[in-house]
């Protein structure tokens, strides 16, 4: 089995959604939290609906990202700066994490089909600035319905997945492809990130509009760019 994936900030709908599908696909999760006693909660939760033999457990944030060096930042955007200077200290040399979060105006009292201006570019060029400089940050998962990924029907959707460490792109690719329907395509660089993101913004008003939980697929490239379950 490959080690566990530690969800900061996994009780909210993402992290949640995720930690469902990954446990479901064999994988080994830690549900991370600022109360330890909701993190477990959140993983008995996953447990019921995955299965006995599923792997998952739930800690405080601090503690689940000292546990691993494969991590995922799920939290909403507006909190997400605050808790990663919190947890820096907490973070394993040569970390990978996996930044999700996008930059939705509705932290602010905006719209949710809108996305803030990011000094750094995008909500993952941020997360860069604010981990330690041997932890590699790659951005995924932004472009997934979290409530698709609560359910039991397969996630029609790509992930694009931007780094500027090819390592860092290979985890999230492999580890985004373990979830059946979803094809991972390698993105090219962090800063791209900032496109990704704004198709989130994209994709709520367009699901706001039409009453659905559409995601995107990108056609027309060679087999070889995606990978799929």
């Amino acid at each position: 089995m490959s080690r566990a994936i530690a969800m900061i900030g996994g009780t909210g709908p993402l992290g949640m959604g995720l930690a469902l599908r990954l446990t479901r696909a064999g994988e080994a999760v830690l549900i991370g939290s600022r109360d330890a006693a909701r993190a477990q909660e959140a993983a008995e939760t996953i447990q019921k609906r995955a299965g006995s033999g599923a792997q998952i457990s739930g800690l405080e944030n601090s503690a689940a990202v000292a546990a691993t060096d494969l991590l995922a930042l799920t939290v909403p955007f507006e909190g997400a700066a605050a808790l990663l200077k919190q947890l820096k200290p907490a973070f394993r040399p040569g970390s990978i994490l996996i930044d999700a979060t996008v930059p939705l105006a509705a932290g602010v009292g905006g719209r949710a089909s809108r996305t803030l201006g990011i000094w750094q570019g995008s909500a993952a060029q941020q997360t860069a600035e604010l981990v330690p400089k041997d932890v590699s940050v790659v951005a995924a998962f932004q472009n997934v319905s979290a409530e698709v990924l609560n359910g039991d029907d397969d996630v029609d959707c790509d992930v694009i997945v931007c780094s500027d460490d090819p390592n860092a792109t290979q985890a999230a690719i492999a580890l985004a492809a373990k979830i059946p329907r979803i094809r991972a395509i390698d993105g090219g660089k962090l800063e791209n990130a900032r496109i990704v993101e704004q198709i989130t913004a994209l994709l709520i008003g367009l699901n706001i509009r039409h009453k659905g939980h559409g995601g995107v697929r990108i056609t027309g490239l060679p087999d070889s760019a995606y990978k799929s379950a």
